[in-house]
């Protein structure tokens, strides 16, 4: 039975930390209870403005409801939480420990239950053995899957939020935070309440949270979507990235529209080969993990956006295709300029003009995919034209810096070989009136792809005048051994450039060399605020670093 709890001031948690559902998410036929709870001293995620709140606690039997469990032991408890970091673990949570990819939490049983647990899912015989027969006073369940486990214990625990939302999904390498971000302001413009879920940060009705992942674990994505519904949201757009799609963290979704933006090189660390990248992204609309998408939006433009066209129709979706030329949403007599651009959107139903400040073809492209799902969600054209007038680029993509100076200077996150010549060809198109050099700072990031390096020096080589090599998040890599991977691509360009590992004096050479006319592209982090280091994460922004440097260059008189 649903257990009425009440957690006083002195717990000061609540949300993300307590992990739980809003008294507005309890229907009138609940059985309630009143219970008392411990003062739980919890440290993440505290909401010092939380003095009274009721929440909700479910039996153990309900909250595994329609989970496919090989064995249980144990009583059937309250249930207060769930979490699958035992850290997060307060008095009558249940913990799941599931098989990672770096690390397995059943290694964290022990800490989970001396921390309160009352309840242990497991996907290991091994626990599952041994609590059985030591701690006969904790419930424990077997799955297969741990992940799988998750989300749909999650999905009950928090009251299926995401049966209340028009899920849309975006993923492909690059544009997806651009794409959900102008879909996300299209929808908010038409008056509807959404919950945004991506790489830059969380939106849950208005709300801006910080964000860890471009696509959580499931427990912590169904409780924004909780969040999101008790304020109203009736759509969520979210990144859904290769990661999330192969480990099973968006698992139970019911997608109404998925989009495809584009596929190039990334991410083979982890996985692989382009075949499984690719595999990966296509769970999205082939219909073997998840369920197929009502409508798929895909980049026709894209070879494997033209395969998931066929995939997506098979499993039973329509599809909307774009692209610049070809496509049931297309854009024609584009005319773009520095201060923005304009084109004739043609739709299945007709052409509108389209006026954007958003600038550049890769934007086009962005801007395309986000029109298509709006459409498949119901806006009408004159809604889609209105919302676009109104359009902002995404912190960090394209993102300009001005102090004062008489050349341009861009924050970009583009961090594949691909994005950086999308990058430096839109810079290209800006300097060619002018006569201006085209200077790129750029770098990679450590524990990744290493493959793709040499092919970023080569595209940074072949987009700019002068290239500055410094360092990305270099992470536990020596920042100069992942520079010696960079040279060979860049080398061969033939382009000069300096190499620096320091990226803020790195950032400094770039905007010296800059004359009036110029544009200087600061590539790879784009909105990020920290490098990660071996020594450990240091506060860093691109865009603080490069204002900082012009401002400095100001008062010493520098005017250029």
């Amino acid at each position: 039975m649903p257990v009425l709890v009440l957690i006083g001031e002195a717990c000061g948690v609540w949300g993300t930390s307590c992990g739980m559902p809003t008294i507005e998410s309890m229907t009138a036929s609940f059985g309630i209870q009143q219970r008392k709870i411990c003062r739980c001293s919890r440290r993440a995620w505290k909401r010092s403005w939380m003095h009274q709140k009721l929440a909700l606690t479910m039996r153990l039997n309900d909250i595994l409801r329609a989970v496919p469990c090989i064995r249980r032991s144990g009583p059937d408890p309250d249930i207060t939480g769930v979490e699958y970091d035992s850290r997060r673990v307060c008095l009558g949570s249940l913990f799941v420990a599931m098989q990672g990819g770096t690390t397995d939490g059943n290694r964290y049983v022990q800490s989970a239950i001396a921390a309160g647990a009352a309840a242990i899912v497991t996907d290991s015989q091994n626990t599952f053995n041994e609590l059985a027969l030591h701690h006969p006073g904790i419930a424990v369940a077997k799955v297969a899957h741990g992940r799988n486990a998750l989300a749909l214990i999650a999905a009950n625990f928090f009251a299926h939020p995401e049966a209340h939302l028009a899920l849309t999904g975006v993923t492909g390498t690059n544009g997806k935070t651009t794409t959900a971000f102008l879909l996300d302001g299209l929808l908010n413009h038409a008056g509807r309440k959404t919950v945004l879920v991506g790489t830059i940060e969380y939106h849950v009705a208005g709300s801006v949270r910080p964000s860890p992942h471009t696509t959580p674990e499931s427990r912590d994505l169904l409780e924004l979507f909780r969040e999101g519904v008790d304020a109203g949201a009736t759509e969520s757009v979210m990144e859904v990235s290769s990661h999330a799609l192969a480990q099973g963290r968006v698992f139970g979704l019911p997608f109404d529209v998925a989009m495809f933006t584009n596929l190039t090189r990334d991410h083979l660390d982890f996985h692989g080969t382009m075949e499984n990248y690719f595999a990966a992204k296509r769970r999205l609309f082939d219909g073997t993990v998840l369920s197929p998408p009502r409508v798929a939006v895909v980049n026709i433009e894209d070879p494997h956006g033209a395969q998931l066209a066929l995939v997506a129709r098979e499993a039973g979706s329509e599809i909307f295709s774009y692209g610049l030329g070809v496509g049931e949403f297309r854009a024609e007599d584009l005319r773009i300029s520095a201060a923005g651009m304009r084109f004739t959107l043609q739709t299945p139903t007709g052409g509108i003009q389209l006026g954007t400040p958003l600038t550049g073809k890769v934007n086009v492209y962005n801007l395309l995919a986000a029109c298509g799902a709006a459409y498949a969600r119901g806006l009408t054209l004159d809604q889609i034209r209105a919302g676009a007038t109104a359009l902002s680029a995404a912190p960090g993509r394209f993102q300009t810096v001005h102090a004062g100076q008489d050349f341009t200077v861009v924050v970009d996150y583009a961090h594949t070989d691909d994005a950086l010549r999308n990058l430096t060809a839109l810079a290209r198109e800006f300097v060619t009136a002018t006569g201006g050099k085209v200077i790129t700072v750029f770098g990679c990031g450590g524990d990744r792809d290493r493959t793709k390096r040499p092919l970023m020096g080569r595209a940074a080589g072949e987009g700019s005048d002068f290239v500055v090599l410094t360092s990305d998040n270099p992470r536990s890599e020596d920042p100069e051994a992942i520079l010696e991977d960079v040279l060979p691509g860049l080398t061969e360009t033939g382009t000069p450039f300096l190499r620096e590992v320091d990226r803020r004096r790195a950032i400094r050479l770039a905007l010296d060399a800059a004359d009036n006319g110029d544009i200087v592209l600061i590539a790879g982090k784009g909105h990020e605020k920290t490098q990660a280091l071996k020594s450990g994460i240091i506060p860093f922004d691109d865009v603080e670093v490069a204002t900082e440097l012009l401002r400095e260059r100001k008062r010493a008189g520098v005017s250029a």
